[in-house]
């Protein structure tokens, strides 16, 4: 496509990285929004982005390099270059998540509050890069049946499909994250404790799957389901059963 935003020199801007750049400054500044309800300070926003960037970024990086090892086999240090793309939004996730959890727990806020009002930017911040996946050519899709796009020559999509049209599925679910970051914004506003985070690993979890049968790049496990579409399956009904869980705490509250 066209990975590469401009020069300065010897110096190469990649739109992936500028994507990325700019969901990190979107879901920061919807943070410092909805901060309120979690009873975070000004500090606890700037510290709750940089430890969700540093382990968001190095999780992304090794689940992507585990699942495909074999490019970086001859260029180690290839594995480095998070700059050219190459990230797995679920091992982003999971890291930070964990590291949220311990920082929450030392600075004694509630992780649930905190997590409710992290989420709606993580959803935007997420649609921005999905826009710098299709920029640069990664995360592709299967032939398209309808409104395809066709990628440039020497890319990985090329490699594997020709001069096939692929579903341009990087925007299909860069729309769908715009979509459910409004919806998740309003119940960070508006609802109850934990149905914020409940409702976005719903949503999530069913959004990857069902985009995950557009995708062409990622492998499959056994012939039937890809890593990512597997752990969307575990979402779905852990958030389910938090929903349920916190609904209940609230009622029997009231």
């Amino acid at each position: 496509m066209y990975p590469v935003a401009f020069k300065i020199g010897a110096l190469t801007i990649y739109w992936y990285g500028v994507m990325a750049a700019l969901g990190f400054l979107a879901a920061t500044l919807v943070l410092r929004f909805t901060r309120r309800r979690a009873n975070m300070s000004e500090d606890d926003v700037g510290n709750v982005m940089l430890i969700a960037m540093i382990a968001g970024l190095a999780g992304a990086r090794i689940f992507y390099v585990i699942q495909f090892f074999h490019q970086f086999r001859s260029r180690p240090l290839a594995v480095f270059r998070i700059d050219q793309g190459g990230l797995v939004f679920y091992g982003g996730f999971l890291l930070a998540l964990t590291c949220l959890i311990v920082y929450a727990k030392v600075k004694k806020l509630d992780i649930v509050r905190v997590l409710d009002a992290l989420t709606p930017g993580l959803a935007l911040g997420h649609a921005f890069g999905r826009v710098g996946c299709f920029l640069h050519g990664c995360c592709f899709g299967k032939p398209a049946a309808f409104l395809g796009v066709r990628y440039s020559a020497g890319s990985a999509a090329v490699a594997r499909y020709g001069d096939q049209a692929l579903y341009p599925v990087q925007l299909y679910e860069a729309a769908a994250n715009v979509c459910l970051f409004w919806f998740i914004l309003y119940l960070a506003r508006k609802g109850r404790r934990g149905s914020s985070m409940s409702a976005y690993l719903i949503c999530y979890g069913a959004l990857r799957f069902v985009t995950e049968l557009m995708r062409g790049d990622n492998p499959h496990i056994l012939g039937l389901l890809t890593p990512a579409q597997l752990i969307g399956l575990v979402l779905i009904p852990v958030g389910a059963g938090l929903l349920i869980h916190f609904r209940k705490n609230a009622a029997e509250e009231a």
